[in-house]
């Protein structure tokens, strides 16, 4: 597993996001304060509060790791 901080502050970038790694067979978890929220639900992601960098706990190793990386590298702090 790899945490890092990622920032969705706008409508469009929450969708894109989303889109991005739905393509992946990992999971993925977002950790806002005490909340931790499937990353791949939309309703989810508006639950928490936006306006803070977001933990992004990625379940993955490996090559696949790597391009999970690559993908959501834009988001990244």
């Amino acid at each position: 597993m790899k945490t890092i901080q990622i920032s969705l502050n706008s409508i469009d970038k929450v969708k894109a996001f989303v889109n991005e790694i739905s393509k992946f067979d990992f999971d993925f978890d977002l950790v806002s304060g005490r909340y931790v929220i499937d990353a791949k639900s939309i309703m989810g992601i508006f639950s928490l509060d936006l306006s803070k960098p977001i933990d992004l706990n990625i379940h993955a190793d490996g090559s696949g790791l790597d391009s999970v990386l690559s993908v959501i590298s834009k988001y990244e702090i």
